[in-house]
């Protein structure tokens, strides 16, 4: 009976660690990143998952409106928004 418990240890020990480097960290900068898109405000400047920089214009529920270096508006979904550059600065 022993011998089987002592079996495990190394596959538990190995779950543990997969937790702490790979799991966890992922969690994290989900949640950040949630927590980044919902925080968005108008006038915010923003880089989307696609590369595109602009200004937000206006926000509703789900969708956001950039406004381009040209003036063009744009209408993207809270998700394509990879990050905020105000903060960066």
């Amino acid at each position: 009976m022993s011998q089987q418990l002592v079996g495990l240890i190394p596959i538990v020990l190995m779950f543990v660690a997969m937790w702490f480097i790979l799991i966890r960290p992922a969690k994290k900068r989900q949640q950040q990143t949630m927590q980044m898109q919902n925080n968005l405000q108008r006038g915010d400047e923003i880089v989307t998952i696609g590369g595109l920089h602009g200004t937000i214009d206006a926000i509703e529920d789900t969708t956001v409106y950039l406004v381009l270096a040209d003036g063009t508006r744009l209408k993207f979904e809270r998700q394509a928004i990879g990050r905020v550059l105000k903060d960066e600065v």
